[in-house]
């Protein structure tokens, strides 16, 4: 599975790497940044607690677990190769509001936060780590010998956690050998025998086809502001036939364009970090070496960099759209926060030996409230934000256009699913009320909002 989920990055990366070149060719730049590449995060998690560990616990079969999960991975590149083609209609279509600040969210609230947990829980790595990286990117202090400020910063992080752990101050990483072995990763056509049963699971992998493409598209704004301009269609279908490759090859993970292209931008980054992210994870995959490389960087020297990357998109998302549309941009972060929310206090509760199932009264109603803002959460951040844009630019039609699709994203699940699971549904079949409820107060906002355009239309 390592080695065919790092086959989609290496191609991908390698494609990234060749559409910055094309860029730089074309434009007489030198400066052009490659656009980050990886795995999707999220879906990681999806599909271990809601394919591979779900199948493998109802059939006793881990062999039939992997089929099943490169079958999935495999439609949700297929689907997200339809989608490519929507692309850059999107970007012409959405308030740049709503496309960066749906990220800006992700970034502030998942990117940056998140690690920032674990440089407060290692102070003298992490905090020292941190602000030698703001000196160098933020304040344009020169390192020494002129070295790369982000590559300072996890040096110096670095060398004081493996300092500590020799004198016996702090704790060490257990093992720093990983798993030599070569497994280059090959297509295979194994994933054959989990198509069937792949079926069900579809309504849970799916959303998260739709929210990476969601991802590229604001991650191509993104981009573009800094400087940039791709086509997003170009770097959607490196996505999805990355995806594909991977499901073909045993991943069961799909790929998509990371954020933080102005970061990387800012850190001085080019083409080329994108061709030696490829050689690195793809040939670390293959020859088993990238439990060596996790295991020598400890975690609070790296995640400055994740703060920083936070900071520089959530910046952008504010800079680089227009001023009236500040609130837009910030109405962004609310579902996002709400992820925020679920995640630590699943961790939490798991620490506790619960689950959300064991809350009760009014416990249940807020999880119930936060797992129904949450789900969909990129989504629902570009419609929000892409409503209160128009609301702002008194566009009150478009407004109307925008709730009424919110209304029937709601009633199949695609944004405020009230599964735990964050799954679609067929609107006929919903899993409660909640879905029509929700789908309801959009119609309503969808109705106003048409009265309120037609008022304007008829003020003189």
């Amino acid at each position: 599975m390592v080695p065919g989920t790092a086959a989609g990055v290496l191609v991908g990366d390698l494609v990234y790497t060749w559409l910055a070149v094309r860029l730089m060719r074309r434009t007489g730049r030198a400066d052009v940044t490659a656009m980050p590449f990886g795995i999707d995060t999220p879906t990681l998690f999806a599909m271990v607690f809601g394919v591979l560990g779900p199948v493998k616990l109802a059939t006793g079969d881990p062999a039939l677990a992997w089929k099943v999960a490169m079958a999935v991975t495999i439609a949700i590149g297929l689907v997200k190769t339809a989608l490519a083609f929507t692309g850059d209609l999107a970007r012409r279509v959405v308030p740049r509001a709503a496309l960066l600040g749906s990220i800006a969210g992700v970034a502030v609230l998942l990117i940056a936060f998140l690690p920032a947990l674990k440089i407060v829980r290692d102070p003298v790595v992490g905090l020292v780590s941190l602000v030698l990286l703001l000196l160098a990117l933020f304040g344009g202090v020169r390192m020494p010998f002129g070295v790369p400020g982000a590559f300072a910063a996890v040096v110096a992080g670095s060398a004081i956690f493996w300092a500590r752990a020799a004198l016996g101050g702090g704790e060490g990483h257990a093992a720093l050998v990983g798993h030599l072995g070569l497994a280059v990763p090959w297509p295979t056509l194994a994933w054959l025998g989990g198509v069937g049963p792949a079926l069900p699971y579809l309504t849970i992998a799916l959303p998260f086809a739709l929210v990476t493409v969601i991802g590229g598209i604001d991650n191509t704004e993104s981009a573009a502001a800094a400087g940039d301009d791709y086509r997003a269609r170009d770097i959607l279908m490196t996505e999805a036939l990355a995806t594909i490759l991977a499901g073909i090859c045993g991943g069961v993970i799909q790929n998509t364009p990371y954020i933080g292209h102005p970061a990387y931008k800012a850190m001085g980054a080019r083409a080329g970090y994108t061709l030696a992210t490829a050689l690195v994870i793809g040939g670390g995959a293959a020859l088993g070496g990238l439990g060596f490389l996790v295991g020598l960087l400890p975690e609070a020297a790296v995640a400055p960099i994740l703060v920083f990357i936070g900071l520089e998109i959530t910046a952008q998302a504010f800079h680089a759209s227009p001023a009236r549309h500040g609130a837009a941009v910030a109405i962004a972060f609310v579902p996002v926060a709400a992820t925020v929310v679920l995640i630590q206090g699943g961790m939490l509760l798991g620490g506790l030996g619960k689950s959300a199932a064991d809350l009760a009264g009014e416990a249940a109603s807020a999880w119930r409230a936060l797992l129904v803002l949450g789900n969909g959460f990129i989504l629902t951040a570009v419609l929000w934000a892409w409503a209160l844009a128009t609301i702002v630019d008194r566009r009150f039609a478009v407004t109307a256009a925008v709730f009424a699709a919110a209304s029937l994203a709601a009633l199949v699940g695609l944004m405020h699913s009230p599964l735990a699971s964050g799954g679609v549904f067929w609107p006929w079949a919903p899993p409660s009320a909640v879905p029509w409820r929700l789908a309801g107060a959009y119609g309503l906002l969808t109705i106003a909002c048409g009265l309120a355009a037609r008022a304007g239309a008829r003020t003189p």
